[in-house]
């Protein structure tokens, strides 16, 4: 099913997101966090924030794929990142978004978080419609 994206005329048009989705369809996917893990479940990258933010994507991904629902029916998706830093963890997050969701711009949040496991520094969720 489609969703509608919406940039309302009073409110900032985002680079990378939407600011309101209206979703419709017959089925919602709630996607758990994915970390920067491998297929084992060993941590990937460590101390390197773009390596993991390409991994936590594509794992977002692989992910969506196993519930049969494609990027661009992902209406919501939140980052969670270590010590955030908006000019340093922003274009990165950005360039791994990119990779996922080519020029669908689902509505998004960043949120800092203090510490997750030891050496993870993003995690990424998010609410598919189809």
């Amino acid at each position: 099913m489609p969703l509608e994206l919406i940039n309302p005329a009073d409110l900032p048009v985002p680079e990378m997101y939407t600011q309101v989705v209206i979703a419709t369809g017959s089925k919602l996917v709630f996607i758990s966090g994915q970390q920067p893990e491998d297929i084992h479940g060993q941590l990937v990258g460590h101390g390197d924030f773009a390596a993991q933010a390409r991994l936590a994507f594509g794992n977002l991904g692989r992910a969506l794929n196993a519930a049969g629902a494609r990027p661009d029916q992902v209406s919501k998706i939140t980052v969670y990142v270590v010590d955030y830093n908006r000019d340093e963890h922003v274009p990165i997050i950005e360039a791994a978004q990119i990779s996922l969701f080519g020029d669908h711009k689902p509505a998004n949040v960043i949120v800092g978080v203090a510490i997750m496991s030891p050496g993870y520094l993003i995690e990424v969720d998010a609410i598919a419609v189809i």
